[in-house]
């Protein structure tokens, strides 16, 4: 479809030449550039923006900004969105461009410093870099750093409250002092007041305890980070006990999957079986009522037999069940940290070329890169929660808040 009068030549130049603007080309550019942007937009959605007509598709929902980098300078680049669906113009904008830069750099580093192997040979010629100087390196790092870092530290109260957010810990190996270690890198993940996904921060730790997170938490919580009604982990005690420090009107929601894990180990092989279909069967009820019924008969069916298993259901119960506080609509995305395992492997998918990174600089610029890629693709995709469903959830009153947790039993919970 083509879109009649999408620039007015003679007026356009006309007003920028009586401006006599110094930023002449760069203004004309943006300025096509966006109306070329617009009525693309327009034929994906079978109609012009503003105009009702019997043939249109999709709604416009405003637009995202980008920046574009051009050789008369960085330009405002105004992408379209559209209420269902996405709109991206890959004819002009690169998807994962920081992410696949920060992995060629990364990588460049990795075979510069000489601790690359055979496939690290092999991936570097893969990806055109044995020609890399480390100048060269240097120059794509600092750029790279820039975003990330821009990332990393943006506020984040404008685009609260976060309703519900899920924590997670991943292990990458770092060369420090001569030696291969392991490092931490810390990851939060909340939903934002537009119903979207979004990573509110990352950082690199020696170890994950206590003090890390609550340092990671402190940060998050400075920058903005409020209106948490519900956090979704593991039962690490440092993690619990930062959530319980820094987000006390918050409740706790223990990961289905790592319970699951944590039973499964002090359960007789042969009892899992049974065992595990009952923990299932208490997920698969239709009501909060219906979910603390089919636990009793869970608690009843091992309390006998399994007594050891039935005193960890019934610590564990508050924690596992705390999503019956919150409306049957978004059980399935706040009761374990599931939705954030595509993240995790997409991570894993780009860290794992690397092997063993160079510095914890390294990591913070490669995962940091994927990250902040992984927001824009949640950004311009559909919500993740419905603004209707998230008003509901902020109304509803919960009964297990994660500061009444008993510290003296998180011990217990991580068993």
């Amino acid at each position: 479809m083509t879109a009649p009068h999408i620039v007015d030549p003679h007026g356009l130049l006309g007003e920028a030449l009586a401006e006599a603007s110094p930023d002449l080309m760069r203004t004309m550019l943006q300025t096509i550039i966006n109306e070329l942007l617009s009525a693309d937009a327009d034929a994906v959605a079978g109609a012009e923006y503003g105009r009702p007509s019997p043939d249109r598709s999709v709604q416009r929902n405003g637009y995202r900004h980008r920046d574009l980098d051009t050789r008369v300078g960085t330009i405002d680049v105004a992408v379209p969105k559209l209420r269902s669906g996405t709109y991206f113009p890959e004819w002009l904008l690169e998807r994962r461009k920081r992410a696949e830069s920060a992995l060629i750099t990364v990588v460049a580093d990795c075979y510069l410093a000489g601790v690359s192997t055979r496939r690290m040979d092999k991936l570097v010629k893969t990806l055109g870099i044995n020609s890399l100087s480390k100048s060269q390196v240097s120059r794509m790092a600092v750029d790279l750093d820039e975003h990330v870092e821009q990332f990393r530290h943006r506020p984040l109260d404008a685009a609260g409250p976060f309703t519900f957010v899920s924590a997670d810990a991943l292990t990458m190996k770092v060369r420090e002092g001569g030696r291969v270690i392991n490092a931490v890198v810390l990851l939060a993940v909340g939903v934002n007041g537009d119903g979207h996904r979004e990573v509110l921060g990352m950082r690199v730790a020696t170890s994950e305890t206590g003090a890390a997170w609550s340092s990671f938490f402190a940060d998050l919580v400075a920058r903005g980070l409020g209106g948490v009604r519900l956090v979704t982990s593991d039962a690490h005690a440092g993690l619990v006990e930062a959530i319980a420090a820094h987000l006390p009107g918050a409740s706790w929601q223990r990961c289905r999957t790592h319970y699951a894990a944590n039973l499964m180990s002090i359960c007789p092989k042969g009892m899992w079986p049974a065992v595990k279909a009952m923990l299932h069967s208490v997920y698969d009820q239709p009501d909060a009522a219906a979910v603390n019924a089919q636990f009793e008969r869970l608690l009843d069916y091992v309390s006998e037999k399994l007594p050891d298993v039935a005193e960890h259901l019934d610590a564990a119960r508050a924690d596992v069940l705390a999503f019956t506080g919150f409306p049957k609509d978004v059980w399935v995305q706040i009761w374990s940290n599931n939705p954030t395992e595509r993240l995790n492997r997409e991570i894993r998918r780009r860290t794992d070329s690397v092997g063993i990174f160079p510095s914890r600089e390294a990591i913070v610029r490669l995962v940091g890169a994927v990250l902040a890629e992984q927001t824009d693709e949640w950004a311009e995709g559909r919500r993740y929660l419905g603004l209707d469903v998230l008003a509901r959830c902020r109304l509803t009153i919960t009964t297990s808040p994660v500061n009444e947790v008993n510290a003296d039993a998180l011990p217990a919970l991580t068993a």
